[in-house]
Parts: C-alpha cells; structure tokens; sequence
C-alpha cells in the first residue's frame, strides 16, 4: 500500500506536464494555452446569456533597446517584475498570462464595455510606469494597450484575440502609453494602413517615390547654399500621399531603411548636377539611429553615386538620438569622421535639448518653425530665439531658422544674427527639374552678379 507522500509524488509527476503546457516558465504566469481554456470556460458559462467579457494585451514600449543595452538577464528581471505587478492588481476572477517576449494579455469577466475597459488599461498603465528595479539602477518603462470586447470584437478566444491586436497596434501607431478598445471603425482604419502599406512597398521597388528640394539660403544676401531632400508620393490610386503619413508607416512596419536608401540615392543623383558648393541636408529617422549599419549604408551609396560626403548634411531630431543613445553615438562619430556633417532639427522642441548639445557633436541647429512663425507677435519666441542663437555663437554652431513664410521674417532674423533661413519665403519644394530651373534664375544670376560687381 503506497503512501500519502508516494501518491502525492506520482500525481505530482503526471501533472507536471500538463502544467508545464499552461505555464509561462520565466514568469509563472498562464500562457496563451491557459487563456485560450478561461475564454471557453467563461463562453461556456454564458451560453445562455452571453454577456460581455473583455479582455486585453498590454505591449511594453521600446523593451528591446532597454533589453539590447542591459542584457537578457535584466530583460527576463524587468519581466519578472512586471508579471508580479500585475498578478497583484488584477481583480478577482481575471487571469494575466504572458505571451511572446514583452506582451502580456488579460482575461477580465467583470469588464463588460469600453468606458470600464479604458478606465483598467489607465490604472494598469500607472502600475507598470513605477521603476523597476535592477540592483545598481533603476529603468523606467511605458505600455501601450489593446483590448476587445466579447461577443461585438469576436465570438472566440482566437478573433477576440487579433482584434486586442488590430487596437493594440493602433495605441502603438498613436505614441507610447496609448489605449484602444476595438471597433469596426478601428478595424477599418487600420485595414486601410495595411493597403497604405502594401501600396508604398511597390512603390519602393517601383521607384516611384520622389525626392523634392526646398532651398536654404544665406539670410544675409538671400544667396542659396544648399537644400533639403523631402521625400513625395503621387500614387496612381491613392492620390498625393503626405510624408507625415507614409514615412512614419516606414518606420512602423520596418522597411523605413528601404525607403531612406532610394530617396538618398536620388537626392545625391540630384546633388550632382548643383554647384559643387551647394550642400544636400537629408533627415534621418529615428529606427536608422537604432541601427549599427546606417553609416555604412550612408556612405556606400554616397560611393556610388560620386557625392563628396563633405556635401551631405544629415539631419536628426532630439527624440531620434534618444531611443538609443549608444548606437546613435557611434553612427554619428563614424559619419562625422567621414565628412558628413550633422543637423539638430527642430530644435527646442523636444525634453533635452541642452543635453543632446552636451552629449552629442553637432554642426548646426535648426531651430524650430514654432518659434519662427511668432517672432514679430510673441516677445518669449523673439528671446528664445535670441538666447539659441547666442548660444549657438559660443558653441560655433551653424543656425537655420525653418519655417520662415514672409519679408518680415527674414529682416527680423537677419537682424537678430541668424545665418541661414528656409521656408515658403524663398522657395516652395519642387522637383529635381524645377531646383534646377530655379538655380539658373537664382543662383547663378546672383553669382555673376557677385563677381561683376568685385
């Protein structure tokens, strides 16, 4: 006769599998297994009466840089600290399990509409903001939410489960710390970002994306002295495409390196017919700072094309250089070193603009349409205008003010010490043909005119 310990030893053993197949091994959380099983068993429960349930996934924001620049270990801590968070607040009833890598997903029976859905993911939300704990520092982290409502996002775990994903996506298309409950106008939306997607993918490969050119020019003779590569889409079917729409969609669905490489290309083509004394400012994208081989691909099609790498100018954003600090360092040092120069755009816009100044080297500042629009009506726009540009004396910055739409403008920056300006007042973006053209009315006129009267 066996005893209570061997039977409980024997009956341990056949369960141990079963449980391994609902567990998450890293967390000890359920997993998809254990909440496909809680759907049922609440549909089950509601067969008669299928009253709503919802239930959600919770996405961490930028977990790979944090997880790239501490190492796996304090990932799988981070991890471990988020699952404890929310095994601690969920309500009684509901299941948190974790799925694949930073995602983790809810099963909430007492959750019946958006307004209750919303009011959960805001409170999850400040849970997972607290720092996290890794021993010699501290990490801070955010989390974007998709929930879905039963029986209106899907009748099953599996639909009700891609539609927490379609909502989900679009809290992360919106920013960090976002949450959407899923609709059929949701659905649509991001339907028609999946026919963006798959359109502006064969126009890459179609080459059928246009680069244009908007002039900088020197505020103290109006004389052009470089341009702004500014990427353009006329679709067949679409229509006219803004940047603002099409670029971030790049970025989003990761061929953002694709799109920067055939619009650089075309920019240097362009370049080549300019006055070799005229410099080409091109943006880079956030996701190309995260990435080690941007300079490498920079340089190989500057290569190619025969463009003095001297004649580029590469153009970045504070929030850009922030997502991985490390990785953008070095971009930009083995781009500088090869004669690139670098651009801080927009500057005074984003959370550190002193440290980016500190931290990073720099060639120019751009400073920020913002504050241009209002310097003749807004006395705090005039002296911080005056402030960067004092500063910028002392660093030995180059300055571009953007955005500059009329006469008054440009006397009033001439005035105030700005060296360069851009914007509708000297020149709309136009086609490479175009730029062109307006090199022959602008530039070459002004320069014969230079050398007449020396």
């Amino acid at each position: 006769m066996m005893k209570s310990a061997e039977i409980a030893f024997l009956t341990g053993s056949q369960n141990e599998p079963q449980a391994m197949t609902y567990t998450d091994p890293l967390t000890g959380l359920g997993n998809r297994n254990r909440m496909r099983e809680k759907v049922q068993q609440i549909s089950a429960e509601r067969a008669s009466d299928p009253a709503p349930f919802t239930i959600g996934i919770a996405n961490l924001d930028s977990f790979k840089p944090i997880n790239d620049l501490f190492g796996s270990a304090a990932g799988d801590e981070i991890l471990c600290q988020v699952a404890h968070r929310l095994k601690a607040c969920i309500p009684d009833g509901a299941l948190v399990t974790r799925h694949d890598g930073d995602e983790f997903a809810f099963v909430l029976p007492l959750i019946f509409e958006r307004a209750s859905a919303e009011k959960f993911g805001q409170m999850i939300r400040e849970v997972l903001s607290a720092p996290y704990d890794l021993g010699d520092r501290n990490v801070r982290l955010s989390a974007s939410f998709g929930f879905s409502i039963y029986p209106f996002a899907g009748e099953d775990c599996e639909e009700l489960l891609k539609s927490a994903e379609t909502a989900l996506y679009r809290s992360k298309r919106r920013g960090r710390g976002q949450i959407t409950v899923y609709s059929r106008e949701i659905a649509q939306e991001m339907k028609r970002a999946t026919q963006l997607e798959q359109a502006l993918r064969n126009a890459i490969i179609s080459d059928a994306i246009d680069v244009h050119f908007q002039p900088i020019v020197s505020l103290s003779n109006n004389q052009v002295v470089g341009f702004e590569a500014l990427a353009r889409w006329n679709d067949p079917d679409l229509g006219f495409v803004s940047p603002g729409v099409f670029v971030p969609l790049a970025e989003e669905r990761g061929f953002i390196d694709a799109l920067s490489e055939a619009l650089l290309r075309k920019a240097a083509e362009a370049a080549l017919s300019w006055p070799r004394d005229l410099f080409l400012s091109f943006n880079l994208s956030s996701a190309q700072l995260m990435d080690p081989g941007t300079s490498s691909s920079v340089l190989s099609i500057l290569g190619r094309v025969g463009l003095d790498p001297h004649r580029l100018e590469l153009e970045i954003t504070e929030t850009a250089v922030m997502g991985s600090a490390d990785t953008a360092h070095r971009i930009i040092a083995d781009l500088r070193a090869a004669g690139v120069r670098i651009s801080l755009d927009d500057f005074g816009t984003g959370q550190s603009s002193l440290g980016r100044l500190r931290d990073f080297i720099f060639d120019k500042i751009k400073i920020d349409r913002a504050f241009v629009s209002r310097i003749n009506s807004d006395r705090a726009s005039e002296h911080i205008i005056k402030a960067i540009l004092a500063m910028c004396e002392g660093l030995e910055l180059e300055v571009v003010a953007e955005g500059i739409e009329d006469y008054a403008e440009a006397v009033k920056l001439r005035t105030l010490g700005c060296g360069m300006g851009q914007g509708y007042h000297f020149g709309r973006p136009a086609d490479g043909i175009a730029t062109l053209r307006f090199l022959h009315e602008n530039y070459y006129d002004s320069a014969m005119t230079e050398r007449v009267s020396a």
